[in-house]
């Protein structure tokens, strides 16, 4: 019996490191810290070969200006559906 629950709690284990592997992949980080920013901060993009996002806190470490700069959205930027009143 203590097999067969070592084995769920293993299955488990593999399942949620897939399942935050696989979240992290999906983010973009600051280049200089590496943080993931958070919804609202602003983001600088700098075009240094590579398109590198640079956070908010960073941005007073870099000399030169970023090409553009832009807010975190939140994950549902979107994909939102807006209700509006029917004319009668």
């Amino acid at each position: 019996m203590a097999s067969d629950t070592t084995h769920v709690e293993q299955l488990e284990r593999h399942l949620l490191r897939r399942g935050v592997g696989a979240l992290e992949a999906d983010r973009d980080r600051c280049a200089d810290c590496g943080r993931t920013p958070l919804t609202g901060e602003h983001v600088h993009l700098y075009d240094d070969g590579g398109g590198e996002v640079v956070c908010e806190l960073c941005r007073t470490l870099r000399r030169n200006a970023p090409v553009a700069s832009e807010i975190v959205r939140h994950c549902e930027h979107g994909h939102t559906v807006r209700l509006t009143a029917r004319a009668a």
